[in-house]
């Protein structure tokens, strides 16, 4: 009887460990879904394609979400601290009016590029479905990585370091 529950056993290991193998692998040569939403301070069309080679953090957010607003200065932290080593926070405001997120942009700030986000961004982003959510992008422009919910400034720094060229 024993034999029998490892000709069971021993199929069912393999095939969970291939499942786990090529999971992790589709995952991390997600593409990043292309774009071309306004800048909120300049008005300015910004295409993905621009943003080819270039590290990022692309977060979610909303003026009125309390840990989207906690996690602005850690955000123009890093963009100061990484800015000048090819890696860009970008800002994807799901906000439906541009002027209140303007306004949260020059009284915050932020330094760098906040995007107003369409239902086709977050959409082709995976959905996004709460708030603040950011995605690691590494500069072969490959989602490496997903954050739902504020994340600590140290976890963001350590994954950072890992993807920036």
């Amino acid at each position: 009887m024993r034999k029998h529950a490892y000709i069971v056993a021993l199929p069912l290991l393999i095939l969970t460990l291939m499942v786990l193998f090529f999971r992790g692998s589709a995952l991390a040569a997600t593409a990043m879904p292309r774009f071309k939403l306004p800048d909120v301070i300049t008005g300015e069309v910004v295409d993905s394609k621009q943003l080819n080679g270039t590290s990022m953090l692309v977060t979610f957010f909303a003026t009125w979400c309390p840990p989207c607003i906690q996690e602005i200065p850690n955000l123009i932290e890093l963009q100061n601290e990484y800015g000048s080593r090819n890696f860009s926070v970008i800002g994807m405001s799901v906000d439906q009016g541009e002027k209140v997120v303007k306004n949260l942009v020059t009284k915050k700030g932020i330094n760098y590029p906040v995007l107003m986000a369409d239902d086709s961004v977050t959409r082709n982003f995976g959905g996004v479905y709460g708030i603040p959510t950011s995605f690691l992008v590494n500069s072969k422009g490959n989602v490496v990585k997903k954050y739902t919910g504020y994340v600590p400034h140290s976890v963001l720094v350590r994954d950072i370091k890992q993807i920036i060229n």
